[in-house]
C-alpha cells in the first residue's frame, strides 16, 4: 500500500512538473527526471526513497553537500532581519562577505560587484573589461561554456548556442583549446613547442592588440570536458596579456571554491587574474548568488567615474547570508583540503579501471573536477560519441547513462564524458560506490569497443 501511494505521489509531481514548466536543454516529452524528495550530504532520495550517489554536485555547485542545515540558519537569521534593500543601501553581510572573499582570491582582487548568476557576472566582466580599457574584442575558447544570456553564450564556445547565435554578441573572437589528448595541432606534448599559446598570440596580431579588452578563460575547464591546461599555459597567457595590455578575465564559476583543491583554479597555475567571476560554489547552490571580483586597479579607476553597472538582487542580502556561511563551513569542516586528498585517491581507482575498461580513454581530473572519456578505440582515440553529438550518435552512450541512473547515480554525462565532479564532503567509500556504478555501467562501452 506504501509503495502505491509513493508511486501515485511521485506520478503527480512529475506531472504537475511536464504540464506547467519547461526543461532546460531537453525534449520536453520522452524526459525521466529523477522526482526529488530530499537530499542529504551526497545522496538524493527519491520519492520510494531510492538512494542515488550525487557524483557531478548537482550541476558542479553543490560543494559543500546538500542541506547543510549552518546555510538554513543563516539564511533563516537573515530574513527575520532584512530579506531585501536596493543594491544602493549597505549591509552588515554584504560588507563581511565582501572582505571574506578579497581575503580568499589571489593577488589584489579586493573589490565584488555581486551578480545574480554565473552567467551574469561573466556578462558584467565582459561589460567591465570594455569600460576600463576603451576596447572592445574579447578572445575565448571554442571548448568552454560560461553560461546561456546572450552575453555569456556569445563567450563560450559551446554547441548549445548554436541555434541561437543569429543574435551572438559581437566581437567575441575564439581560439582553440590546449587539448593535449586530442592536440589541434597535431602535436605531442612533451615535444611540443606550446603551439597552442602561440596560436593565441598569432591571433591577438590578427585582430590587433589595441582592440583586444581581455581574454577569458576558465580557471579549469569544466562542461567541455575538463581538459587539462599544460604547465605553463596559463603563464604564458598571462604573458601575452601584460606585453598588449590586455586583461585577464578568469571564470571560475565552476571550478571556484574549492572544486580543484585550491580556493580557485587559477591558483593551480600560479598566475594572477584581473578579474574572477563566478557563482555556483559561493553558497553551493542553495541560493541563486553569483560574483564578479576585481583587482583594486580596475576598481579605482572608478573612484571618480561612474561604473555603469547594476542588478536589483546585486548584494541581495539573504544570498550574501547563505554565501558567508558557506565559506564558513568550507573552512571549518576543511573541504578544500578534503577535495584535494580524494581528488588523488580518485585519480588512483580510475587508473586502475583503465586496465579493466579499454572504452576508457583518458582521464582528467584537478582535485574533485574530472572526466572520463569514453572511446571506441584506445589507439586512434575515436570517441564513443563525437563532439557535438547527433541522437543516433549516442546511442551507446545514452545506454550508459542510463544503466548509471538504473543503479543509483546522478552524474553529468555528455557526449562520450562521465563527469566525476561529487561534493568535496565525499569520503573514500563513497567514491568507491560510485565508481563501482560507473564500472559497471562500462561494460556496455567496453562491448562496442574495437579491443574487447
Amino acid at each position: 500500500m506504501l509503495q502505491t501511494t509513493s508511486i501515485t505521489e511521485t506520478s503527480e509531481i512529475l506531472q504537475q512538473n511536464f504540464d506547467y514548466t519547461l526543461f532546460s536543454w531537453s525534449k520536453q516529452k520522452g524526459i525521466s527526471p529523477i522526482a526529488v524528495k530530499y537530499a542529504k550530504g551526497v545522496y538524493l532520495y527519491d520519492y520510494d526513497d531510492k538512494r542515488y550517489i550525487d557524483f557531478s554536485s548537482g550541476l558542479m555547485n553543490v560543494n559543500i553537500g546538500h542541506s547543510n542545515q549552518r546555510v538554513t540558519e543563516a539564511v533563516v537569521k537573515q530574513m527575520q532581519q532584512v530579506s531585501f534593500v536596493t543594491p544602493s543601501c549597505a549591509t552588515k553581510v554584504r560588507g563581511e562577505l565582501g572582505k571574506k572573499l578579497a581575503e580568499i582570491t589571489p593577488g589584489n582582487l579586493t573589490k565584488t560587484l555581486f551578480t545574480v548568476c554565473g552567467a551574469t557576472s561573466i556578462d558584467n566582466a565582459i561589460k567591465l573589461a570594455r569600460l576600463y580599457t576603451g576596447r572592445h574584442k574579447i578572445i575565448a575558447k571554442y571548448r568552454a561554456y560560461h553560461g546561456a544570456s546572450y552575453g555569456a553564450m556569445s563567450a563560450g564556445g559551446d554547441p548549445r548556442k548554436l541555434q541561437s547565435d543569429s543574435q551572438q554578441l559581437p566581437n567575441i573572437i575564439h581560439v582553440e583549446d590546449p587539448y593535449c589528448y586530442r592536440c589541434p595541432f597535431g602535436q605531442t606534448f612533451g615535444s611540443c613547442h606550446y603551439e597552442c599559446a602561440s596560436h593565441v598570440e598569432r591571433i591577438i596580431e590578427f585582430e590587433g592588440p589595441q582592440n583586444v579588452a581581455a581574454i577569458l578563460m576558465e580557471g579549469e575547464s569544466g562542461s567541455s570536458g575538463c581538459i587539462k591546461y599544460p604547465p605553463d599555459y596559463f603563464k604564458k597567457i598571462r604573458a601575452l596579456c601584460d606585453k598588449h595590455g590586455i586583461l585577464l578575465i578568469v571564470d571560475e564559476v565552476m571550478s571556484g571554491f574549492g572544486r580543484t583543491g585550491k580556493w580557485f583554479g587559477i591558483e593551480n597555475h600560479g598566475v594572477m587574474p584581473d578579474m574572477i567571476a563566478t557563482a555556483k560554489g559561493i553558497t553551493s547552490g542553495y541560493l541563486p548568488f553569483g560574483a564578479l571580483i576585481v583587482s583594486d586597479t580596475i576598481a579605482s579607476h572608478f573612484d571618480d567615474r561612474v561604473l555603469m553597472l547594476g542588478l536589483t538582487y546585486s548584494a541581495h542580502p539573504v544570498a550574501c547570508a547563505a554565501a558567508l556561511e558557506n565559506l564558513k563551513v568550507y573552512e571549518d569542516e576543511n573541504l578544500i583540503e578534503n577535495a584535494a586528498a580524494m581528488g588523488k585517491y580518485l585519480e588512483q581507482r580510475v587508473e586502475e579501471m583503465k586496465a579493466v575498461h579499454p572504452s576508457i580513454g583518458d582521464f582528467r581530473n584537478t582535485g574533485l573536477l574530472g572526466c572520463i572519456e569514453v572511446v571506441k578505440n584506445r589507439d586512434t582515440k575515436e570517441p564513443m560519441a563525437p563532439f557535438n553529438a547527433s541522437a543516433d550518435e549516442m546511442a551507446v552512450m545514452n545506454k550508459v547513462a542510463a544503466k548509471i541512473k538504473e543503479l543509483g547515480m546522478y552524474t553529468f554525462v555528455r557526449w562520450n564524458y562521465i563527469f566525476i565532479a561529487p561534493p568535496l564532503c565525499i569520503n573514500k567509500e563513497q567514491i568507491d560506490e560510485g565508481l563501482a556504478i560507473i564500472s559497471e555501467a562500462l561494460k556496455i562501452a567496453d562491448a562496442n569497443t574495437e579491443h574487447r
